[in-house]
């Protein structure tokens, strides 16, 4: 998994609530076996009509938006079914941060898993973000987790966690900071699971097994 240390990158405004997974990668797409080219299929629904052309009034059609790295969105992005095709949708698309007051929480642990970086912030201050997206074109944030902030080069500057939960903030973090999935954590005990692996072929030897 990619490191998530610092992003600089344009930020694309999405200000709706309550945006679901099967918005982000709908069922139809879910057939594939790999986990990466989903960001076709991202907001496949909202951004095309029905002749398959693009959709003028989705905002993410937006030409201003189309190097963006960092989605800001209103509150519980990510709801409805636990499908992480809708992470790698966002992922492959190129968004490597999410800004929200909050995340539903599977998608949530689902965007750490996967390398996406889930800022949360008070909604107000989601807002100000919000605004400057839409009224600048190319607006840019920083977002750095090493320190918990999020700033632009015109005064903003906030302070973010990326879980709500202290200890599980720092866990989280950590992994991402270090590039570490549930595997990557794993096998950085591979000398003890090496070693364990040994001695257990070695009592199923002695035992005749």
């Amino acid at each position: 998994m990619k490191p998530f240390k610092k992003e600089i990158g344009v930020v694309a405004a999405l200000d709706r609530p309550n945006v679901d997974t099967d918005q982000i990668c709908p069922a139809q797409y879910l057939k594939r076996i790999e986990r990466t080219g989903f960001g076709q299929f991202l907001f496949d629904s909202w951004r095309h009509l029905a002749d398959g052309s693009l959709n003028p009034n989705f905002e993410l059609n937006d030409p201003a938006y189309k190097e963006a790295t960092i989605l800001v969105a209103g509150p519980n992005f990510g709801s409805g079914s636990s499908r992480e095709h809708a992470v790698w949708a966002l992922e492959d698309a190129g968004f490597r941060a999410l800004i929200a007051p909050s995340f539903a929480e599977i998608f949530h642990k689902n965007c750490f898993e996967n390398g996406v970086c889930p800022v949360i912030l008070p909604e107000e201050q989601v807002d100000q973000i919000m605004a400057k997206a839409k009224q600048r074109t190319g607006y840019k944030l920083i977002i750095d987790l090493e320190n918990c902030e999020v700033y632009d080069d015109l005064g903003l500057r906030f302070s973010f966690v990326i879980h709500q939960d202290k200890q599980t903030h720092e866990f989280r973090r950590y992994c991402l900071l270090n590039g570490l999935d549930e595997v990557g954590l794993t096998l950085q005990h591979e000398d003890k699971i090496t070693e364990f692996e040994k001695q257990r072929e070695a009592q199923r030897h002695a035992l005749g097994v």
